[in-house]
């Protein structure tokens, strides 16, 4: 099995998306928006916590607004570094602010089928079967679930699918499908049979947990629950923001992050609160919404400048990013899927998010395509070689082989060339062809990509899951179920 993870380090690119003086301003601005207009918090513990910190609480309406002072002094208690663990150890992930990772995106409803190209209902063997494939694929650095499992009881779902992905892989993973306290204390329990014992998750947390905020400017009330749950036994937990321009959030894009920010920060502030020095990352998939029916992009050039935007407000907090990325609103992986994904990811590894997620997805989250996972993998790994940027040394310059060519000669029988051409970038799905070739097969990088998916999956077989925690694993779900 490939222990390489494949994550964006040491980059030479950089980008100014924000200055420090805009980044302040929407600071204030939320700040502004927490005290005089308030975040709905429908949680009766969350309006509890927020009371007994001196929060004015709307107890009918559930709003709560909160001080600045009080903001900014609960944000100063978040790790800025910590790690997210992995079942093999070696697959650990150091969110330090010098790697991006790429992960799956989540909450798919349909799947192409690997087999036969036609679109259904998302199902259980859907989350083994994609948890597998990632396994192998070293550009996958960890999982979010990535569809629904729909076959499987609702008040579990969410339980049976982060078992499917443990049996399946030793990555890390990160789910947004828990969603209330019951349910989360059951994760724990299952996470805990991992790293043996519940004490043992905060040096090794296998599970994270990323809430989604209701906006604009709300929570759901069982996330909160569960976040509180997750933070309690040292879970990496954030809230994620998917206000919209137009409809969710304002018409600018300065006005929709003011209004995004006091989402996530407001959820962040507090777990802070009730459990300070929990690890928590902030999250983010805004868009905007079609002018002509108001209907969740998922591409465009206001995702690709909040993909750079959301992480420089996530690195004036010192804490770090779960960025919305990929997940075009294409239909099927082609030219609109290439651009929007390329773009999306390029701003949001630029600016060093910390994870991205949307491999696989197409229509915004919505279908999952095994072709279309394996060519983002590719559009990362190709951002990946270009942040590396020049290397300018003595040995890159090669003037002693430059010298032993000279005019007219040719470099491929090189020493010099033997030893780097390695690092030269070589695709897998990208068609370089003569187009006589290409005349006569008519095929492409879809064709190339699910067939290496399905490859992948008939031959990968990943580290089992130890037999005795498998059948915990179950008695726990089982006995909710029974409840």
């Amino acid at each position: 099995m490939p222990k390489t993870i494949n994550s964006i380090t040491n980059p030479k690119l950089r980008l100014e998306i924000l200055t420090p003086q805009e980044v302040k301003k929407i600071h204030d601005a939320t700040l502004w928006i927490i005290e005089k207009v308030g975040v709905r918090f429908p949680s009766k513990r969350a309006l509890e916590i927020w009371a007994a910190h001196g929060a004015e609480v709307d107890g009918e309406k559930m709003v709560v607004r909160a001080k600045a002072e009080l903001i900014e002094k609960s944000l100063k208690t978040c790790p800025p570094v910590y790690s997210l663990a992995a079942r093999d150890p070696q697959q650990d992930l150091p969110l330090d602010g010098n790697h991006v990772y790429v992960g799956t995106d989540g909450c798919g409803v349909e799947v192409i089928d690997i087999k036969t190209g036609v679109r259904r209902t998302s199902c259980l063997q859907d989350v083994r079967d994609i948890s597998r494939i990632a396994d192998a694929t070293e550009e996958v650095a960890f999982h979010w679930v990535p569809v629904s499992a729909q076959d499987m009881p609702p008040g579990t779902r969410g339980l049976h699918e982060i078992k499917a992905i443990w049996e399946n892989s030793t990555k890390h993973v990160q789910t947004e499908s828990i969603y209330n306290e019951r349910e989360a204390r059951a994760a724990i329990e299952m996470a805990a049979l991992i790293v043996g014992g519940k004490d043992n998750l905060r040096q090794r947390p296998v599970l994270s947990l990323m809430q989604c905020s209701a906006p604009p400017l709300g929570h759901d009330g069982g996330s909160l629950e569960a976040a509180l749950v997750a933070a309690e036994y040292g879970l990496p937990t954030g809230f994620m923001t998917m206000a919209a321009n137009l409809t969710t959030g304002p018409a600018t894009l300065a006005g929709n992050l003011a209004v995004g920010n006091a989402e996530v920060i407001t959820g962040t502030a507090l777990i802070q609160l009730a459990y300070p020095g929990a690890p928590v990352f902030y999250a983010a998939a805004q868009t905007a919404s079609d002018l002509r029916s108001g209907a969740y992009t998922g591409g465009g050039p206001e995702d690709f400048l909040y993909g750079a935007a959301t992480n420089v407000l996530s690195d004036f907090y010192n804490i770090p990013l779960s960025m919305g990325s990929f997940a075009t609103g294409a239909k099927e992986p082609n030219w609109q899927a290439g651009i929007e994904n390329s773009l999306s990811t390029f701003m949001a590894s630029i600016v060093m998010s910390d994870m991205l997620l949307g491999v696989g997805f197409l229509h915004g989250s919505r279908i999952w395509s095994f072709a279309e996972m394996m060519m983002d993998c590719e559009i990362f790994s190709i951002i990946r070689k270009t942040m590396q940027g020049i290397v300018v040394d003595d040995e890159t310059l090669a003037l002693d082989t430059i010298a032993a060519v000279g005019p007219g000669g040719n470099f491929l029988s090189q020493k010099h060339t033997l030893k780097h051409m390695r690092e030269i970038f070589l695709p897998q799905f990208m068609d370089r062809r003569p187009f006589n070739e290409w005349e006569i097969k008519k095929d492409d990088a879809r064709d190339w990509a699910l067939a290496k998916a399905r490859k992948t999956l008939e031959t990968h077989q990943p580290d089992p899951l130890d037999k005795n925690i498998r059948t915990e694993m179950a008695k726990i779900i089982s006995s909710l179920e029974k409840k």
